[in-house]
């Protein structure tokens, strides 16, 4: 399940699911307005297998690290969100639940940085070269 943080816009959550992105919104479809960190926290382990995405960059940390859930930190505008979160769901490095469970994520223009529990350093992964279709 793919869950929005308040911090990402209602009108970049339309535009997901007009690309066939499913998601919830925290505050409207799944917990609380307002909600703190520490309680998103506990929703997203009380849910399970769920990919948070979030403006926020506090959430960006290899502490928070855990197998029940996956915090994708977008560094991008508000207005680009929806774009970049169709981006990294379809990085081939995170394009499974099962490549997303227990990462931290932050996502840039530039790419991607991974933490997960058992590394030090994260992955730092370009963005996967656009495909060309073929001229008609």
């Amino acid at each position: 399940m793919n869950v929005l943080d308040e911090s990402i816009l209602r009108s970049q959550r339309e535009l997901l699911r007009a690309r066939r992105i499913r998601c919830r919104h925290v505050g409207r479809d799944l917990g609380r307005p307002g909600m703190a960190d520490e309680d998103v926290l506990a929703l997203l382990r009380r849910l399970g297998g769920v990919t948070f995405f979030t403006r926020d960059l506090r959430l960006a940390h290899p502490g928070l690290c855990d197998p029940r859930f996956c915090i994708v930190t977008l560094d991008v505008g508000q207005h680009e969100a929806a774009s970049f979160i169709q981006r990294a769901v379809r990085h081939p490095a995170l394009n499974t639940r099962a490549r997303r469970m227990g990462a931290i994520v932050r996502v840039t223009h530039a790419g991607l940085r991974v933490w997960h529990r058992q590394s030090s350093e994260p992955l730092v992964l370009p963005w996967a070269p656009a495909r060309l279709s073929p001229r008609r």
